[in-house]
């Protein structure tokens, strides 16, 4: 029997603790270990616990969601984090996908759209609100017919198709057989080339020039 997905949530708003818990509990192969109303407290609780998952709000207490997202990455830990927020700006948004949160959902959204995202998450697959996909999608400019593919080498192409269908680095370089520094390699070179600053900014390029069709 496959393992549960093991998760931390972290805002300050008890009433929202009580119904995410209840919510993801309720959910079979999910287990939420532990809860946190600050970064630092997230923090330590990620280091102790190594949860899969953390479930983020942008706004903490004591420090934004997004230094606190990105903290565990300079950390180097493995846990991924999942946006959960009532913010819809620009900046909100932004400062969580470049920490390295693999997704942004509003608190509005349904429990079940929730409980997909902390599957995807865990998978290291993107999941986004639509108002939030909207706004990724304005960062990232369709290029016109035919120079979809210009200067990108082979290679390039293979990381980019895969990156449109939401895979994370790790996966990545199992399929194509290389390891995740050339992933990082090639990935960096990509968003040179088509003129996007971040990881998911490439991938909603990449999808919206129809490389995750097929």
């Amino acid at each position: 029997m496959a393992s549960s997905i093991r998760i931390l949530l972290v805002d300050d708003h008890p009433a929202l603790h009580m119904g995410l818990r209840i919510v993801l509990e309720q959910a079979p192969g999910v287990q939420v270990v532990a809860e946190a109303g600050s970064g630092r407290e997230a923090l330590a609780l990620i280091q102790a616990l190594r949860p899969d998952v953390a479930v983020l709000d942008c706004q903490l207490p004591d420090m934004p969601g997004s230094q606190a997202a990105a903290e565990l990455r300079r950390l180097g830990l493995a846990t991924r984090v999942l946006a959960l927020s009532a913010y819809t700006d620009d900046a909100a948004i932004r400062g969580m996908v470049e920490a390295g949160a693999v997704g942004y959902l509003l608190k509005e959204e349904a429990p079940a759209a929730i409980v997909a995202a902390v599957r995807a998450a865990a998978r290291g697959e993107g999941r986004w609100s639509a108002s939030v996909a909207s706004r990724l999608a304005a960062w990232a400019v369709r290029p016109a017919a035919g120079e979809a593919n210009a200067d990108l080498t082979s290679r390039e192409l293979d990381v980019l198709r895969l990156l449109a269908r939401g895979w994370d680095n790790q996966r990545i370089a199992g399929d194509l057989h290389i390891s995740e520094h050339t992933v990082r390699f090639h990935l960096r070179n990509i968003r040179e080339k088509i003129g996007v600053q971040t990881r998911t900014e490439a991938a909603v390029w990449a999808v919206r020039s129809g490389f995750g069709e097929g």
